[in-house]
């Protein structure tokens, strides 16, 4: 059963000017790992991470870092989750995350699914 669905866009040029006026903001928002990323990757991470909120119901108190964004060794990217996302996915009765990225004509955009139990 589907208990949340979360979508959001990141303009990469936009995105490469958040970084240019606050560097420390890739640092405060994607881990080491996704911050080593090309910054198309980087902004389809933060979008990502912008979705998973909207699935999970836009619950104030996450915290960033709560949500990693990995890729597996079929290259699929999934989420690790921490802390307080962690415990709002299982307070929720989520039981998996469906996580679907792409970037393309200088756009990256981030789709969730959240499946309960």
């Amino acid at each position: 059963m589907i208990l949340g669905i979360g979508v959001d866009v990141c303009e990469v040029s936009r995105w490469q000017a958040a970084l240019a006026r606050h560097p420390g903001l890739a640092r405060r928002v994607l881990s080491a790992q996704e911050a080593g990323r090309p910054a198309q990757s980087q902004a389809a991470r933060f979008a990502a991470k912008e979705a998973l909120h909207k699935a999970l119901g836009g619950p104030r108190g996450l915290s960033w870092a709560d949500a990693e964004v990995t890729v597996g060794q079929t290259g699929a990217p999934s989420f690790a989750l921490r802390g307080r996302v962690a415990e709002v996915a299982r307070e929720r009765g989520i039981a998996a995350v469906h996580l679907s990225l792409s970037h393309d004509a200088g756009l990256a955009v981030a789709l969730v699914v959240c499946e309960g139990r």
